[in-house]
């Protein structure tokens, strides 16, 4: 089974609440939390600046679109970042211990 990783953005405040919510629905095994980090970004036609949260989120690829509704159903932005790549290296036991974790 595979693992990937997904990456949300979101406003700081919000970040520890949607981290634990993805982790105690099951979807995520594990979310760190990037405190800060600046964003520029055009939205509706202006350069935009933000501080936000990163989240690396440790899914089950399988899983994505479970772990892509729980972001949106959670999520303040009309339009949150979600993508996520697949892992095909990593620690054996770790990866293990992601897909034993998540539903």
């Amino acid at each position: 089974m595979t693992v990937a990783l997904a990456l949300v953005t979101c406003p700081p405040d919000s970040a520890d609440a949607l981290a634990s919510a993805l982790v105690e629905a099951g979807v995520a095994a594990c979310v760190n939390i990037v405190p800060q980090i600046r964003s520029v970004y055009r939205w509706q036609g202006a350069v935009c600046r933000d501080d936000e949260a990163l989240l690396l989120i440790k899914h089950r690829a399988d899983r994505f679109d479970a772990l892509r509704d729980a972001v949106l159903a959670r999520h303040p932005y009309e339009l949150p970042e979600i993508v996520a790549v697949d892992l095909d290296r990593g620690h054996a036991a770790y990866l293990d211990w992601v897909v034993r974790s998540t539903t």
